[in-house]
């Protein structure tokens, strides 16, 4: 069943990802990490279906959306960036495998952090962030999704990887089986994975090799 609500508040977060407020649709429930279909209420728009994930906590009268834009697509993403409060985003059903089973690695790439925003927003909420960490690889340093807010929920549990440039104190390149083994620790059980598909492939073959089992690792499942 798909319900239609008003935007609330847009802004941009990064260069290139807005921070969407929404109502809250009456009987929408979701658990940290899922997400759900979403259009735009608008002529030509409406049936224009793409997948984003809850950025916000299923308690809060609201629905928050962090959402990259691109600009040269000429789709959903780069429409978002005309709207403005009072206009309508149609919601529709929700769905997602990502969800927290236990104390571990989030890996993430991009705009595949979404679904860990949630999740680390509900431990930190909870007092149970614990020993849990993030490495979180991007081009730039201006990529980097809520930056502000993981240093302070992490500290030191943040870990920075950026491809394209070179920044004291963060890792440099791609994430690799030595970065993985590097931050790894027994207590580290479970590996939560979203990002690009070229990243996916290529961090599932990182923890193949570092003998991670795949009932120790969550993903959507594709």
């Amino acid at each position: 069943m798909a319900h239609t609500v008003k935007i609330k508040s847009i802004e941009p977060l990064t260069h290139d990802v807005l921070k969407l407020i929404l109502e809250k649709p009456e009987g929408i429930t979701y658990i940290p990490g899922q997400a759900a279909d979403f259009a735009i209420n608008k002529p030509n728009w409406e049936k224009e279906w793409r997948t984003f994930t809850f950025t916000s906590l299923p308690e809060e009268d609201f629905i928050e959306f962090n959402i990259k834009t691109y600009t040269d697509h000429k789709g959903v993403t780069n429409e978002l960036r005309s709207l403005k409060p009072g206009d309508e985003i149609i919601i529709g059903d929700v769905y997602g495998d990502i969800h927290y089973k236990g104390e571990g690695i989030f890996l993430a790439g991009g705009a595949g952090i979404t679904p860990f925003i949630a999740i680390l927003r509900d431990l930190e909420k909870k007092g149970k962030l614990g020993n849990n960490k993030l490495i979180f690889a991007n081009k730039t340093k201006a990529d980097i999704i809520q930056k502000e807010l993981f240093t302070k929920m992490l500290g030191d549990k943040f870990i920075n990887v950026i491809s394209d440039e070179q920044v004291p104190g963060f890792e440099h390149g791609f994430v690799t089986a030595e970065i993985i083994k590097k931050h790894s620790d027994s207590n580290l059980k479970y590996y939560y994975l979203c990002g690009p598909p070229p990243m996916m492939n290529a961090v599932g073959k990182h923890l193949a090799s570092l003998g991670v089992d795949n009932e120790h690792i969550v993903k959507e499942g594709f």
